[in-house]
């Protein structure tokens, strides 16, 4: 499954897919979801640190926390990430 997020510019995006995804030991460091405020999303990691997300609007903070819902609840688990400019595709299986 495969999905586009659409970031506030190019840096939020590099932001949001260092984030979530290290490629080498395809881990997912996101552990949650903290607080959704009209287009910002504040993440947790697993090093228990906090992150603010600037995304395109509310509909993609919608969508992105739709996806990787299943993904904090170890349903499914992202394989990779890739930035075009302030879109981030992600894919997971």
């Amino acid at each position: 499954m495969k999905i586009s997020i659409i970031c506030d510019d190019r840096y939020e995006a590099t932001k949001l897919a260092t984030l979530i995804f290290i490629k080498e030991g395809k881990e997912t460091f996101i552990t949650g979801i903290l607080n959704i405020v009209k287009n910002e999303l504040v993440i947790s990691l697993k090093d228990k640190s906090a992150h603010s997300i600037l995304l395109r609007d509310g509909t993609d903070v919608e969508k992105f926390a739709d996806f990787i819902q299943s993904v904090i609840d170890k349903e499914h688990q992202i394989v990779s990430t890739s930035i075009l400019e302030n879109v981030v595709e992600i894919v997971k299986e």
